[in-house]
């Protein structure tokens, strides 16, 4: 029942980026390219984090400042990071473009760009699950479960396993978004990412407060559903636009 439980945690985390992994990423093997190296940088990107917070943990204080100074340093650091990975994104695809106009081929369509940011946005999500909920999850498989003081209502691997996947569907998704607003130049689009990112690790805080991981889950996944529907929303104008573009022609 344990390695049922242990699982079923693994699941939670990572259930939803497994099925995008499979019926997206795997049909291309740019796009699983994509994953891998993404999923590197960040998870290099969290360990060089991890380095530089070590110096000053642990806390000598409990209050709540504290640990938004580390949460905000994160988020500031990873954002920079993402502007770059997109930088380093467009020169391969200035690269790609040119070897198609030289082969005649096709260049990169509004779709695949689309599905190059969601690989990438599924690596960071892929490397924040690693990094704050498989790394802890071993436990789970062994003879009991665990609970803590201020979130007595679950055990604390499903809290973690609940948070994880809030995360990793904000950081896949906002990818999608970044990408999109660094290419056309929207500022909107560039401010929401880093805010919403910004906004869902802040209410993490909430799960310090007793009984608190209810009310921090509750908001964590309002900034969830406020990406996805920021998400769709851009897809669909910008998919609509291309297509209407295309007809024209």
């Amino acid at each position: 029942m344990t390695v049922a439980a242990g699982l079923g945690y693994a699941l939670i985390a990572l259930g939803p980026s497994l099925s995008i992994f499979v019926s997206v990423i795997s049909k291309k093997p740019f796009l699983i390219l994509t994953v891998l190296s993404s999923t590197l940088l960040w998870l290099v990107s969290l360990i060089v984090l991890s380095g530089l917070w070590r110096a000053f943990l642990p806390l000598k204080t409990t209050a709540w400042w504290s640990y938004a100074i580390l949460i905000i340093t994160s988020v500031v650091f990873q954002e920079a990071l993402r502007l770059l990975f997109w930088r380093i994104y467009k020169r391969l695809e200035d690269i790609l473009d040119a070897f198609a106009d030289r082969v005649s081929k096709p260049r990169l369509f509004l779709t695949d760009k689309m599905q190059i940011a969601l690989a990438g946005g599924l690596g960071h999500g892929v490397a924040h699950a690693i990094f704050f909920c498989l790394s802890l999850l071993t436990p789970a498989f062994g003879p009991a479960t665990f609970y803590i003081d201020k979130c007595s209502q679950m055990p604390f691997f499903l809290v973690s396993a609940i948070i994880s996947l809030g995360f990793v569907t904000i950081h896949t998704f906002s990818m999608v978004i970044a990408f999109s607003g660094y290419e056309d130049g929207k500022r909107t689009d560039q401010i929401f990412v880093p805010v919403v990112h910004l906004v869902a690790a802040m209410v993490t805080l909430v799960n310090f407060a007793n009984g608190g991981c209810m009310i921090g889950i509750t908001l964590l996944y309002s900034t969830v559903i406020l990406t996805l529907l920021h998400c769709a929303k851009m897809a669909w104008t910008k998919l609509t636009q291309d297509r209407g573009r295309q007809g024209d022609s």
